[in-house]
């Protein structure tokens, strides 16, 4: 899939232990850094502050990136300074998601006509993605974190608000997986570029939006109306499992009774 990069705007920027760089992209890299307050959070060097990457810097990176890329999935560098890539982004939803109901998967024809099949139903329904889905997104370097969830959605047809969920990006640091939420105006392919292409250092993965409490005013009512019948659903299969359990040790417990009458005392 490939998301549309015109005329992004925002910042991206990664933890220490990535880089030491920060920057403010609009089209291109070339555009002057103009918060030093806000630089200062997220930078070690003072001149890296001031001065953006150049285009040979960022030539240098996609060249090391993509003799360190083993599957073909390198970057590709382009006149102005923007560049493209491939991110993969790990689906771990643990709510269901509401899609169409009685629509067909979006076909390459409909993608390149960018048919709206959603749009053709006005009937939904609710079910859950497949945890630990890995879907694999061609985008730009001036792709934000926006654009990304809107196209995940949009490739599953998911009709959802997509301020419902957030993409993360999750490192190991000291033996443990740690998980930070991307702002929505951050650019995952440079994050991807500065951390390159070693997945065990940095991947992305999309979650619910938690924001504390649910806000449960954001959900239409055949929403909630199918949350209540998942829920529904869930507890019937639980009881069966818990009187499933008991039953079983009913049974053991009647033949060690049986078993224990008929020895002589």
């Amino acid at each position: 899939m490939t998301v549309d990069s015109s005329m992004s705007s925002g910042y991206c920027s990664l933890d220490e232990e990535l880089e030491d760089c920060f920057f403010t992209a609009k089209t291109t890299f070339f555009r002057s850094v103009q918060s030093k307050h806000l630089s200062k959070n997220v930078c070690k060097s003072v001149e890296e502050t001031h001065r953006p990457p150049t285009l040979q810097e960022i030539k240098q990176k996609i060249d090391s990136y993509n003799s360190r890329e083993k599957n073909c999935l390198g970057m590709k560098l382009s006149e102005d300074g923007t560049y493209t890539g491939f991110i993969k982004v790990h689906l771990k939803l643990r709510r269901p998601v509401t899609v169409p109901a009685g629509i067909r998967p979006q076909s390459i024809y409909d993608a390149i006509k960018e048919v709206n099949l959603a749009a053709t139903t006005d009937k939904r329904t609710s079910f859950y993605l497949p945890l630990d889905a890995i879907k694999q997104l061609h985008i730009s370097s001036t792709t934000t974190v926006s654009e990304v969830i809107q196209g995940l959605l949009k490739k599953f047809m998911v009709v959802d608000n997509p301020q419902k969920f957030a993409l993360f990006k999750r490192i190991h640091k000291d033996g443990q997986v740690l998980f930070q939420k991307l702002s929505v105006a951050d650019c995952p392919l440079y994050l991807r570029l500065l951390a390159g292409p070693d997945t065990d250092v940095l991947s992305f993965v999309l979650k619910e939006n938690e924001t504390g409490e649910v806000e449960w005013d954001a959900f239409s009512i055949p929403e909630l109306q199918n949350f209540l019948t998942i829920l529904e659903k869930e507890e019937q299969d639980k009881i069966q499992q818990v009187q499933k359990k008991y039953n079983k040790f009913r049974q053991k417990l009647e033949e060690a009774l049986r078993e224990s009458q008929g020895k002589p005392g």
